[in-house]
């Protein structure tokens, strides 16, 4: 594990944001989670917006293309590819214009940027044939060095273009499925079979190591796999803590064991029907580090505090508020307000 670190006793966003214009969402990350501001991605803007579109503006030398179930590899560069690498540049001009108006380039403060990680990815991108790339251990192997390798370079370009150091976030919603076997294939009789979990454990260490930077990994689906993520190499670990069952806990726990933080969703990823107050929003926390039997200083010295996942699907009112709520509790955790007292 790098003894570089994930930023704790912050507020961050997951990734996805509403809308269509990065200048206003850059400019309302940048100021509402002014400690670790993120790189949003715009997936309303369409093919090679979204988390898997993402991906193809940061593959080397595996361009992707459309298909008509999703996304598959291609063997040249076309204009999928093309127009994912042109909204990724507008997205960092547009981060770097809002960073420099808020003077933040060459403070040393820390920018986070998102990617798929590679089990996801592989899961949800299709070979020439129409299966999917998890099906072939060769193409998986060749995605995941492909994936770091171009992550690697973007956290790179984006640490010299901001002047500040980056930590990278790797989304993994589908990996559960992937380890239980759960997905799709292209017929009832041809679905994936589940990936072992010792060559997860391959794939996403691989990764981990060659994009050379603190990383975290985000899963809000159920079933997280606790143990292959303490063993991954991640700095951090976010999930929605709305998901949590008790026979988390013990992987939860050990995951703070063996030093790996926790990125905790507290806050809806869309408008609740009544406005939620701090005390509301960060129950959860403290029940949660009561039943596990640590200190709730750890909310401070351990935790950082997002969305329970990505915020594309909220209004951009919403999306604002609860990246504003996410930095109120981190607020109300460093004052050692607790939400169970009496206001």
């Amino acid at each position: 594990m790098t003894d570089l670190r994930v930023p704790v006793g912050v507020a961050t966003g997951v990734g996805s944001w509403p809308g269509t214009d990065p200048r206003e969402a850059a400019e309302i990350v940048v100021g509402e989670v002014a400690a670790l501001p993120h790189l949003v991605e715009l997936p309303a803007r369409g093919l090679g917006a979204d988390m898997i579109g993402r991906a193809a503006a940061l593959l080397i030398d595996m361009p992707l293309d459309t298909s008509t179930s999703g996304y598959r590899l291609a063997q040249r560069v076309g204009p999928m590819t093309r127009t994912a690498r042109d909204l990724l540049a507008r997205d960092l001009d547009a981060f770097e214009e809002a960073w420099e108006l808020a003077g933040r380039r060459g403070t040393e403060q820390p920018v986070k940027v998102q990617a798929v990680g590679p089990l996801t990815l592989a899961s949800q991108v299709e070979r020439f044939g129409g299966h999917r790339v998890l099906t072939d251990r060769g193409a998986m192997r060749d995605l995941t060095e492909s994936l770091a390798e171009g992550i690697a370079a973007h956290a790179a370009a984006a640490a010299r273009r901001f002047e500040s150091p980056i930590v990278v976030q790797l989304d993994e919603p589908a990996l559960p499925a992937v380890l239980a076997g759960s997905l799709p294939g292209v017929s009832i009789l041809q679905a994936p079979p589940a990936l072992p979990e010792p060559e997860a454990l391959h794939f996403l260490q691989q990764a981990i190591e060659r994009i050379g930077a603190p990383v975290l990994v985000h899963c809000c689906a159920s079933d997280v796999p606790w143990g292959l993520l303490r063993r991954s190499g991640a700095t951090m670990v976010g999930f929605d803590v709305s998901t949590l069952r008790t026979r988390d806990l013990d992987g939860i726990g050990n995951l703070l064991d063996a030093g790996v933080d926790l990125a905790l969703g507290l806050v809806p990823t869309t408008a609740p029907e009544r406005i939620l107050g701090w005390r509301e929003l960060a129950e959860p926390a403290t029940r949660l580090l009561d039943r596990l039997g640590f200190s709730r200083e750890l909310l401070t010295s351990r935790v950082a505090v997002t969305p329970a996942c990505g915020l594309a699907g909220a209004s951009l009112d919403w999306a604002r508020s609860a990246l504003r709520s996410s930095s109120e509790l981190t607020r109300a955790f460093a004052d050692g307000a607790d939400p169970s007292e009496t206001p």
